[in-house]
């Protein structure tokens, strides 16, 4: 099993340091949930389809990450607190190559 190490900074602002495991097919937003650094029912609303924008997040870090798909993006033209790095963490797979990954959840929309 690899591990890799992401830091998480809440919507309190709050850095967290945590290791999610590469083989068990999970995304940023499992992780995120997995780990309670949210409040239940605050994050993930959609189950991970890309139709909620809940899990939307700012990449701080410099990872390349794939290309949005098509429903990622539509999603993101109609979110609020959108920024150039927001991404949906539901569509961010964890693999090795996040290793080291910063983000910083978006404020929860109004």
């Amino acid at each position: 099993m690899t591990d890799v190490t992401l830091n998480i900074t809440d919507r309190e602002g709050v850095i967290h340091q945590v290791e999610a495991p590469t083989d068990m097919a999970m995304n940023l937003m499992e992780v995120i949930k997995g780990f309670e650094l949210v409040p239940e029912g605050t994050i993930g609303t959609c189950g991970g389809m890309a139709m909620c924008a809940s899990c939307q997040c700012y990449v701080t870090s410099n990872h390349e990450l794939p290309e949005m798909e098509y429903d990622e993006e539509a999603m993101l033209a109609e979110a609020f607190h959108v920024e150039e790095n927001s991404r949906l963490g539901c569509q961010i797979n964890i693999t090795p190559e996040l290793d080291g990954l910063a983000v910083t959840l978006a404020p929860e929309e109004l």
